[in-house]
């Protein structure tokens, strides 16, 4: 008896292993991994999104190679012959092509090396939070309980903390003598990772603590408990590789809101500190003379746009491919 073509289809959207006709009229399988990839692949705003990060990525790994080969000065190196006779600073021209700033540096290089920040803080932060928040939900998810109560109240305590008073707090705390910790959070980037994990770690909890309680009713915990699995290795071999589709799709979420809280907070003074470029520091540097060096905002507010754009698009291209209803 064959299978239609049509059948086959309908499947496929609802199976975690999909079958289709071969060319020549075999029935062939395909893994959940070919699925993800069809239905991603498919999405063509998404490939091209990704593929913006995939660049911005290399740029900002090999940021002091692109700057030379642009042939533009280091992002730090203060040229005030690039001023007008009044001290002002020049737009684009050939020699640079962002314009520079009020003291000569190259708008360019420092939007290059602003990724570095962006980047780095955006996916040190999302790691940390997606660790604790997958240990914390699961735990609170499985145990139920008082377990569950407490770590539940946890999660709406650090929700309740404003992040940029927060910020701001820290950072004024720990400018003073050698820092906080013994040295471990200064103003800069280490506090930046630490305040943008804290306040994202407890939205990953809730989602992952969601999840974790309809999948400890299924019938295969039941069947893993009735071999005589320890709660561990449930938790680990059953219920993780099940959170992996949701983990992905909501870190691809967080990222692009890490990054903007990176701008955010070094805009406000919290986080990078001068002369080391950042986009939101460039912006907050930028607003005294935006009016007439309109380049030097536009620019690192560009491609803070496009990078926070970027990530949201793949992870609602994401969102799609991983939703097993979703058929294309």
């Amino acid at each position: 008896m064959s299978i239609g073509t049509s059948e086959l289809l309908a499947e496929e959207a609802a199976a975690p292993f999909s079958i289709e006709l071969s060319p020549g009229g075999e029935i062939t399988a395909r893994s959940p991994l070919q699925l993800f990839w069809r239905r991603f692949r498919a999405d063509r705003v998404a490939m091209v999104s990704l593929g913006f990060i995939v660049v911005l990525i290399l740029v900002a790994i090999f940021a002091p190679l692109v700057v030379k080969l642009v042939g533009v000065s280091g992002p730090n190196q203060q040229n005030l012959n690039s001023l007008d006779a009044f001290g002002q600073p020049l737009g684009p021209s050939s020699a640079h092509p962002f314009g520079v700033d009020e003291l000569g540096r190259d708008i360019l290089a420092r939007t290059i090396y602003g990724a570095r920040i962006s980047l780095e803080v955006a996916f040190i932060a999302t790691g940390i939070a997606v660790l604790v928040g997958t240990i914390v939900g699961t735990a609170a998810g499985y145990f139920r309980g008082w377990i569950d109560s407490l770590l539940a109240r946890l999660m709406d305590i650090v929700l309740a903390f404003p992040i940029l008073l927060l910020a701001i707090g820290l950072a004024s705390a720990c400018s003073l003598g050698k820092g906080c910790l013994g040295g471990l959070i200064t103003p800069g980037v280490p506090t930046l990772i630490v305040v943008i994990a804290l306040s994202s770690w407890p939205y990953i909890g809730r989602i992952v603590r969601g999840q974790v309680l309809s999948l400890r009713e299924k019938e295969f915990i039941d069947a893993a408990r009735s071999l005589g699995a320890s709660d561990a290795r449930i938790m680990r071999k059953e219920i993780l590789p099940n959170l992996v589709a949701p983990i992905i799709v909501y870190t691809s979420l967080v990222l692009p809101t890490n990054v903007l809280y990176e701008a955010a907070l070094s805009f406000l003074g919290v986080g990078v500190q001068p002369p080391t470029a950042s986009w939101g520091q460039m912006i907050a540097a930028a607003s005294g003379i935006f009016d007439t060096a309109w380049w030097y905002m536009l620019f690192p507010g560009l491609a803070l746009v496009l990078t926070v754009l970027a990530f949201n698009l793949v992870g609602d291209g994401l969102q799609d491919a991983l939703n097993p209803k979703t058929g294309r």
